[in-house]
């Protein structure tokens, strides 16, 4: 997995260039799209810190895993690792407790985020597991890297066939229908500090276009857009917005609209780095105050416009080229067998 994850799908790294926008891949794609729950481990073996480190070679060694939470009255207190456990018996203390080698300071994901957030953490941190807990910091599971692989090679698995029909009915849409103009119109209404659905709607939007025939990386160009515009109504909103998207044969209208706080400074909003994020957002890896700076790398035209106290509303086009008109896939020319 490239570096470039990060970077094309959080705030945190720089902001995205043309080029990267041009090479998204579908795994990098899938690790926006599935949610750490999706892909993690949820019988978790666990062990208290009381135990031995005996109790740690035969839970280890029976269940074939490299680590295990520590939890006492059902409270994640730390981690147990194969590193910890070599510690150990280097010191011939196989009959100390548990508490003696753990890792007390337990880095965690949430359980709601993207995937693409524990290959961050993982990245940043080195470690080799991470506990997954819910939004009440209740363990819910465990992910490694090995989980992520098999995740993402689960869904595309799972989702092939399933994708091949919707994609041949879908992308003729434009080719059946005549009249002087036709568009598809989505809309979605977008709640403020939702942070546990952030990104649903973008993602809908992309498997839309994808299914209309657009070519994969115009509808990741498009993903990323819609992601960064739905992401912004999310952290800066007041009561929430609504995000729109018109699809035309010749072009793709993007719009986000609200109804407050709005921004004081457009021409310093889109300044890369400035942000008026709340502690809480940039706690959650958000608010790095490249989201505007990305959108305008992904689309041909972006306007914005915002009055304090009314609102905000941000205009996004993207124009096809000749070569990126919507048409059904290769080999959809007839019906998909089930």
């Amino acid at each position: 997995m490239s570096d470039t994850i990060q970077e094309l799908y959080g705030r945190k790294g720089r902001n995205i260039t043309d080029r990267d926008a041009q090479e998204i891949t579908r795994v990098e794609e899938l690790a926006y799209d599935l949610k750490i729950s999706d892909v993690m481990t949820r019988d978790v073996k666990s062990l208290t810190p009381a135990d031995t480190m005996r109790a740690v070679v035969a839970l280890l060694r029976q269940n074939r895993i490299s680590g295990a939470p520590v939890m006492e009255e059902n409270s994640l207190v730390g981690v147990i690792s194969q590193e910890d456990l070599m510690r150990a018996l280097a010191d011939d203390d196989r009959d100390a407790p548990i508490h003696k080698y753990m890792t007390r300071n337990v880095i965690t994901v949430k359980s709601y985020e993207p995937v693409v957030k524990a290959l961050e953490t993982f990245a940043r941190t080195r470690v080799g597991r991470l506990p997954v807990v819910d939004e009440n910091e209740n363990l819910v599971g465990m992910i490694t890297k090995g989980d992520i692989t098999r995740g993402v090679l689960t869904a595309i698995r799972r989702d092939y066939q399933e994708e091949e029909i919707r994609r041949y009915r879908a992308s003729h849409l434009f080719e059946d229908i005549i009249s002087d103009r036709t568009s598809l119109i989505l809309r979605y209404k977008i709640k403020q500090g939702d942070f546990v659905n952030g990104g649903q709607a973008s993602s809908h939007i992309k498997r839309a276009l994808l299914r209309l025939g657009a070519p994969p990386q115009l509808a990741r160009q498009c993903g990323i857009a819609v992601y960064e515009a739905e992401m912004n109504l999310i952290i800066h909103s007041t009561n929430g917005g609504v995000l729109r998207v018109q699809v035309e044969p010749h072009r793709i209208l993007m719009q986000t609209s609200d109804d407050g706080p709005g921004i004081p400074d457009v021409k310093q909003a889109l300044t890369p780095g400035w942000s008026t994020a709340s502690p809480l957002a940039r706690s959650m890896g958000f608010g790095a105050g490249m989201g505007l700076v990305n959108i305008q790398r992904c689309v041909d035209k972006m306007e914005l416009d915002s009055t304090v106290g009314k609102g905000t509303k941000l205009l996004m086009e993207i124009h096809l080229r000749p070569d990126e008109k919507f048409k059904a896939p290769p080999g959809a020319s007839e019906t998909p067998s089930v």
